[in-house]
């Protein structure tokens, strides 16, 4: 990615970055951030997956997409720099030894498509989400202002490891010297890994539970009202407001508002409470329909599946019809664990087809004779719709956001 950078002439380096890992919640920091900025007057350009409804999603300016002659100049750029330049120099610069060079993957030619879309569109901020990991990752060339780090969990541990102590490690790969690190709370092994790592890269450490407090918070259908304190500064706390409903959406916001207020000192709390209140970010609990309640959510790691859960039955109750659906390589016992006994009626299926999934092992999961097993993604929606119509359930999608994905398109294309 390096290399590749370099062949495009660094548009990585058009404008101040704020990068952000982790298992859970990253999207949403990643989103409130970049539209506090946009709140703030700043071209912020935002790059974050996967998207819902439109791939332009991936590639945002502030909450809104570039304008279409951005994307197209910057597709250009990227096809004259894929057939022409890399072909020319890929030998002496990829493998000396091959004539084939190093094969280009997708995400890193997605990746590089954002930067020239940042520098193409005249950005003034990049607030940018890794895709996988942190070390290793396509996005990890960038010097960001501040790094932050949201939940660690067991994740994609084929790539990453198999204890915390490992997905910690790849995650901290994003730790710049000298710059900040924002971090969420952790489990204590993987605070153990931030805080030496944070060290050995003399990055100051702004640990969320000792830095800033989420207090006062009032969940509702149509989001969450809280009060913010950031324990550095002599100031009252700020009152905020988020479109999402969740303590967990919550503490993102808190999350971003201490990485803003550290990137840029300056910032107004006005502007920080107007940005969150804009938040636009689909399938963060999100209600696509009234009759009966259906939230779509893309939680898919066993701490974001309880808090998901918690926050559903506080607002709906624990009676409500559950459509399940996720990856091959998550954890579907554990989630099913929690999910299983908040719900009077559970339909696990196909979340899609875009990656690899096994619902067969995740009906096997749910152990009861309320769980229905309908691989058809299609067939399951109309299913749990019906269901929820008759008797009068609200209804919550979780597990993946390609089921989200998929459930969003079917209802919104039923109401057209």
């Amino acid at each position: 990615m390096e290399v590749l950078a370099e062949i495009a002439g660094h548009p990585e380096r058009c404008a101040p970055s704020i990068h952000i890992a982790g298992s859970k919640g990253k999207g949403s920091v990643t989103g409130m951030i970049a539209s506090v900025l946009e709140a703030d007057g700043r071209r912020a350009a935002r790059y974050m997956s996967p998207h819902i409804s439109d791939y332009r999603e991936r590639i945002c300016l502030g909450n809104s997409f570039f304008d279409e002659a951005v994307y197209c100049a910057a597709g250009d750029e990227l096809r004259d720099i894929t057939e022409c330049k890399i072909p020319a120099v890929k030998n002496s610069l990829f493998d000396p030894g091959s004539e084939e060079g190093e094969a280009l993957t997708f995400f890193e030619l997605l990746t590089l498509y954002f930067f020239l879309c940042a520098k193409t569109g005249g950005c003034d901020v990049m607030v940018v989400e890794t895709g996988m990991g942190g070390r290793l990752d396509c996005t990890n060339i960038i010097d960001p202002l501040v790094s932050v780090i949201t939940l660690i969990e067991l994740e994609h541990t084929a790539f990453l490891g198999q204890t915390i102590p490992d997905v910690a490690g790849e995650k901290a790969g994003i730790i710049k010297p000298g710059k900040p690190l924002i971090l969420a709370r952790q489990s204590a092994e993987a605070l153990d890994v931030f805080r030496k790592r944070a060290s050995e890269k003399n990055s100051p450490l702004l640990y969320f539970p000792d830095s800033a407090a989420v207090e006062n918070p009032h969940i509702h259908p149509d989001g969450t009202d809280f009060s913010l304190t950031l324990c550095y500064a002599q100031l009252p706390p700020l009152k905020l407001s988020i479109p999402i409903p969740g303590i967990i959406q919550a503490e993102n916001a808190g999350l971003a508002a201490l990485a803003l207020k550290t990137a840029f000192p300056a910032i107004e709390n006005d502007i920080i409470r107007r940005g969150l209140g804009g938040i636009k970010i689909p399938a963060r609990f999100e209600k696509i329909a009234d009759a009966p309640p259906l939230i779509i959510d893309g939680a898919h790691t066993p701490e974001s599946a309880l808090s998901c859960a918690e926050t559903f039955c506080s607002l709906y109750g624990e009676k409500g019809i559950l459509l399940f659906g996720c990856a091959a390589d998550k954890n579907a016992a554990a989630m099913a664990d929690i999910l299983l006994p908040r719900f009077s009626q559970i339909i696990v299926t196909t979340p899609g087809t875009f990656k690899a999934s096994d619902p067969e092992k995740a009906f096997n999961a749910f152990t009861s004779e309320k769980t229905l097993l309908i691989k058809d993604t299609r067939a399951a929606i109309q299913q749990a719709l019906e269901t929820g119509r008759n008797k009068g359930l609200p209804i919550l999608v979780t597990g993946s956001f390609y089921l989200a994905s998929e459930i969003r398109s079917c209802v919104f294309f039923s109401k057209k």
